[in-house]
């Protein structure tokens, strides 16, 4: 079966977060949702560009029923996030897309203190989806299974978790930070849905990664390093060898709306090495299956986030 965006079921009343919602996968992954129905919030670092962004959408709707709205989240600022979590108190929420992400770029710290790729791609997205488990667990409760999708990437392939160096204090390498952060993507989907099992949650959680898909992501790094040689070069490769976006968004679409997927699945596209194609379900590395490091880093995070798992389950 060739999976595509009209494949994706009737998502009338559903209510959806999808992080990095601007451009690149973001974007066309929350145009599908609205396209089927839900009413999604955009959650972006930069609300201009998210409302310039969310009018595109809403054009494309044509008055359906679906919608979309834009809320500032900065995953790189814990503060950011709690606010982001505390505006959406009682709400309904059936879907939540951990999709924002940098990549590759020069050594940066938060204001946490945090490196900015394990911050913005895993931190960021843990602290979220626990500060927003409650209103997943509500809304599963009283409907169905809801579901959390976490971007991950096939740069997870050449990730180490360097738990005696989370930071890159030691040594910094942009491409292993990167690789490091997408790993940890895969290893918090494996313990939270662990979790959710566990404690018989109506939640369950996914990864997805987009093949080689052509995003504001390569150029960023080569950007902030002031090397526009590598800046051109990177958009001439998406240019030639990367598929578009809106098929990149197609394994997170997917995995956040196919029914009977389970649990704990990793989609991915199904051409030449992953890179290209239609969504299919696809394995990890066993570094991205370790049951005990992800244990150890789930760990490691919530002290960092200073919030547990524990602390936000229903009493």
């Amino acid at each position: 079966m060739t999976w595509t965006a009209r494949d994706i079921p009737d998502l009338t009343d559903r209510r959806a977060v999808v992080t990095g919602a601007n451009s690149g996968l973001g974007f066309h992954t929350s145009l599908e949702l609205a396209r089927r129905g839900a009413q999604v919030t955009m959650a972006v670092r930069d609300t201009a560009k998210g409302a310039e962004a969310a009018a595109r959408i809403t054009a494309e709707l044509a008055g359906g029923t679906g919608s979309v709205e834009v809320a500032a989240l900065d995953l790189a600022d814990l503060a950011s996030v709690r606010a982001f979590v505390a505006g959406r108190v009682g709400e309904r929420l059936d879907l939540l897309v951990n999709n924002a992400g940098v990549m590759a770029i020069p050594r940066r710290i938060t204001v946490d203190g945090f490196e900015m790729q394990l911050a913005t791609n895993h931190l960021g997205h843990m602290a979220l989806t626990l500060g927003l488990l409650p209103a997943l667990v509500r809304t599963g409760e009283q409907a169905r299974t809801t579901r959390v999708v976490t971007v991950s990437s096939n740069a997870h392939k050449m990730g180490r978790i360097q738990l005696d160096d989370l930071m890159g204090e030691s040594g910094y390498k942009p491409w292993g930070a990167y690789g490091q952060s997408k790993l940890a993507n895969l290893l918090f989907t494996l313990e939270l849905q662990r979790r959710l099992t566990l404690d018989d949650l109506p939640v369950a959680a996914y990864a997805a990664h987009p093949g080689f898909a052509s995003t504001n992501l390569q150029a960023a790094g080569p950007e902030m390093s002031g090397s526009a040689f590598r800046a051109r070069l990177a958009d001439l490769t998406n240019k030639l060898i990367a598929q578009p976006a809106e098929m990149g968004a197609l394994p997170t679409l997917f995995a956040a709306t196919e029914p009977g997927l389970a649990p704990g699945s990793y989609a991915g596209p199904d051409g030449f090495l992953e890179q290209r194609g239609h969504p299919k379900v696809v394995t990890t590395t066993s570094a991205g299956r370790d049951v005990e490091m992800a244990g150890r880093l789930w760990a490691a995070s919530e002290e960092l986030i200073g919030l547990r798992y524990a602390d936000v389950l229903p009493a």
